[in-house]
């Protein structure tokens, strides 16, 4: 990929380009929201994640000169030229430019389930902040240029280059860190895995999990994303709404208090909170219609399809 396409980029600054486009059938799966190039020299530039909806999307940043700040997880960062910094949103962080700093940075924005799955797995491995090779610096440059400059004016079209950026920064992040991991660690995902189906009723913790596993809590994190593609809560999680989901619609007298224990909630009340949050309805009208809402899709990301039976 040509070495210009980053400085083709710049030539446009400033500009910010929003990707508003009607919606189709379906709602895609990767979609760009916003993308651009900025160069801040002023104290307004200040994002909190807490306060942009509770859509999920994302945000890929990467600094070109000059410093900005990250506070993540209560772990401050202190970006420089070359960093790149990937945020998910809703979720409590922070990112903002100091008194008399000067940030220039090109940012993709993503929303969809597929965007979202593969940056949380990202992240996951990485961290919200690291360094990328300078040709996927420039895979990332080519690919808001292309926005920018109007390639992406149907919704496919732009569902395409959002979920080419995500995939080539997938393969820069795993193919350098995350494919050894795999190889030399499939044998401690598999244990890990088969313990998670085997024991949904009973408290899954990462720490716990990472026993099993044999390994460090940081190691074993990182290995179970590279394998499956998402942290370990989120996978027990997952793992216990398809198993509730099973027990409310193949036993029909089984109460849902203990379906709640059978899945690991110990609290009914807070096991149908989370069964709506995850499927956009209660377990009883689960139970009755095995159907999910449109609400509880978008909030999890899902893409927001018609309603329609869930498959598990």
């Amino acid at each position: 990929m040509s070495n210009s396409v980053l400085p083709h980029l710049a030539s446009h600054a400033p500009v910010m380009k929003t990707v508003s486009l009607p919606r189709g059938r379906c709602r895609l799966h990767a979609m760009p929201t916003s993308t651009g190039y900025e160069i801040r020299h002023d104290e307004a530039y200040d994002w909190h994640g807490r306060r942009r909806g509770q859509t999920p999307f994302t945000v890929l940043q990467h600094t070109v000169s000059g410093h900005g700040n990250l506070l993540y997880e209560r772990r401050r960062y202190r970006l420089k030229p070359g960093d790149t910094m990937l945020v998910i949103v809703p979720h409590n962080h922070r990112y903002w430019l100091d008194p008399g700093d000067r940030w220039e940075f090109f940012w993709i924005s993503m929303s969809g389930q597929e965007a979202v799955r593969i940056h949380r797995a990202i992240q996951a491995v990485t961290g919200p902040v690291f360094r990328l090779r300078p040709e996927t610096v420039e895979h990332l440059a080519s690919c808001a240029l292309r926005l920018i400059e109007g390639e992406g004016e149907t919704p496919g079209a732009a569902s395409a280059i959002a979920y080419e950026a995500a995939a080539a920064l997938y393969d820069s992040v795993f193919s350098s860190q995350g494919g050894h991991a795999i190889d030399g660690d499939r044998a401690g995902m598999s244990r890990v895995v088969d313990y998670i189906r085997s024991n949904l009723g009973e408290p899954l913790s990462v720490n716990h999990l990472a026993e099993i596993a044999g390994f460090s809590r940081a190691h074993f994190s990182r290995a179970f994303a590279a394998s499956e593609g998402m942290p370990p809560a989120e996978y027990v999680l997952q793992a216990r709404m398809r198993h509730a989901a099973r027990l409310l619609t193949g036993h029909a007298l089984l109460p849902v208090k203990e379906i709640a224990l059978l899945c690991g909630f110990d609290d009914p009340n807070y096991f149908a909170k989370v069964f709506r949050r995850f499927f956009g309805t209660s377990p009883t009208e689960f139970r009755t219609t095995g159907m999910y809402s449109t609400v509880g899709a978008e909030r999890q990301g899902s893409g927001g399809e018609t309603p329609a039976r869930v498959h598990l």
